[in-house]
This record gives structure tokens, sequence and C-alpha cells, in this order.
């Protein structure tokens, strides 16, 4: 396999990429994935957070290629590794922050509502929470917490993730539903 580390091997990659992109790209792919790998796991990660992050650093590999816009001074991999170093620890810095902050969120979803008695509850929390469990996990994991549906379908243990989809989609037209007499002013 080729290493990028100068102008003229990057404009060979170009071509590679071009002229036979998907071999060519499982071959980076496989170089990089233990590498990776043994990078996330160490770091408390999965092989489907490996998966996510290589896939990405790949993508932003090729654009570069192909648009003429890299030249590196190491390989491939060593580029992807870097990209992926990166993401993953900005990753775990935000899951850190979302550890951090669930008391706080639980805490203010199982609060009384301020509002007056004679008003309805106009917290979009008080609503979600009116879906069920089911659906309210689904939808703070999707909406709050921006995770992907593959991870959501299996922590619900769905089939597959075209059936977390569907139960995503019902539960946020149920929410449209119970909202649908309301009108932005009601939640100012």
């Amino acid at each position: 396999m080729q290493t990028l580390t100068s102008p003229v091997m990057a404009t060979d990659w170009r071509h590679s990429l071009i002229d036979n992109r998907e071999k060519t790209l499982t071959q980076i792919y496989a170089q990089a994935y233990p590498m990776v790998l043994h990078y996330v796991k160490q770091h408390n990660g999965s092989p489907e957070d490996v998966q996510d992050l290589l896939q990405e650093a790949i993508i932003l590999f090729y654009e570069k290629v192909v648009q003429e816009q890299l030249t590196l001074t190491a390989s491939v991999s060593t580029y992807l590794m870097g990209i992926c170093k990166n993401q993953w620890r900005q990753d775990l810095e935000k899951r850190h922050r979302q550890q951090n902050r669930l008391p706080e969120i639980i805490k203010q979803q199982w609060e009384e509502p301020t509002s007056e008695p004679d008003k309805p509850a106009q917290n979009l929390i008080h609503f979600v929470a009116q879906l069920g469990k089911k659906c309210q996990d689904i939808l703070v994991a999707f909406y709050y917490w921006g995770q992907a549906m593959p991870r959501i379908a299996e922590q619900h243990q769905y089939r597959n993730v075209h059936t977390a989809t569907v139960q995503k989609f019902k539960c946020l037209e149920r929410l449209r539903k119970s909202l649908a007499t309301f009108t932005i002013e009601d939640f100012r």
C-alpha cells in the first residue's frame, strides 16, 4: 500500500481514489482500523465507535485528496489516526459534560411546573414525559444527546435501525398531537 509522503504521491492517491475508489478506501480502512481500534479501546470505546470515527476520517481524507487540498508528510494511517484521536477526545469530553448534566436534567424533569394552576403545564419536557418512558428515552437520546439511530436501536433492543426509526417517528407524532392545541406563544 502506498503512503502519502509527498505532493507527487498525493497525486497518485488522487488518481487511485478516482479510478478505483472502493478498493483503495477498503485498503486504507483495513490498514488504519487496528491502530484506531487499539487507541479507542484503551480510552473506553467500542468497535462501533471505531467504525464511526474511522469512516468520518476517511470521508474527510477522501474529500481533501480528490479536491487536491492535502499534502501529507506521513502515512495515510498516521493522518487518519490523528483525526480519530482528536475526534475521540472531543466525543469523550462531550460525553463527560453530558453525564455531569444528567442529574440536573432529571431533577428538572420531575419538578412540579411553576405555572399558574389554571394554565396547562407548558414545559416541553412535561409533554415528552407524558409519552411514556420508552418514547422519552428515544427522543431525549436522539434530539438532546445526539445519539445515532443504530446506537439507540441497540440500547433499546430493537431488531434493526428501521424499527427504532419507526418507533421514534411514532413518538414524535404522539408528541405533535399532544401539542397541537398550543401555539408558540404558550411556551414563552
